[in-house]
């Protein structure tokens, strides 16, 4: 069974650990320097910097569950402006990450449907997010989901860029 729970500081850990691995799962063959991937992961992804990002009240973190596992998570900002997206109530679906083997179970969709929802209810019009531009598996996924290139951006890991797509959609 699956279900999706707002995350509250008492979630930091498990969110902590699905955050440095499924990023791991998702980008990590990505990251030629190890080195550099290692001081990103604890950098973003320490206990103390998500329980910073959790007691942000623009933070929205939901961790979704199989069978009362934890197999991913997202993180929604709200009022986060991009160039590229014409909204003054826009919101970023800056992480929505599953466990690799969990996958095809559409977890994910199930995930994005929520937070769509969620970000409705927070008054949001539009929602907006960045993916790698070798990441065909997202990129693919967020097409099916009517999500529309309107530009994109670099994301750095360790001061090396990473050419984005910036994706928007109203909801």
């Amino acid at each position: 069974m699956i279900k999706i729970k707002i995350a509250k500081e008492t979630d930091t850990a498990i969110l902590a650990l699905l955050a440095r691995v499924t990023w791991v799962e998702s980008h990590g063959h990505y990251i030629e320097d190890k080195n550099n991937l290692l001081e990103y992961l604890n950098k973003n992804f320490s206990v103390s910097k998500t329980k910073q990002d959790i007691n942000d009240p623009k933070n929205f973190f939901y961790i979704v569950y199989v069978d009362d596992l934890p197999v991913g998570y997202a993180k929604l900002v709200l009022n986060e402006k991009q160039e590229s997206v014409v909204s003054d109530n826009s919101c970023r679906l800056e992480r929505i990450f599953i466990q690799n083997e969990f996958i095809p179970l559409k977890v994910g969709q199930k995930l994005l449907t929520f937070v769509e929802k969620k970000a409705k209810a927070l008054q949001s019009d539009t929602m907006w997010l960045s993916v790698y531009i070798k990441n065909k598996r997202a990129i693919r996924f967020y097409e099916r989901n009517e999500f529309k290139n309107v530009g994109e951006l670099n994301f750095l890991v360790n001061g090396k860029a990473y050419e984005n797509i910036v994706f928007s959609k109203e909801i």
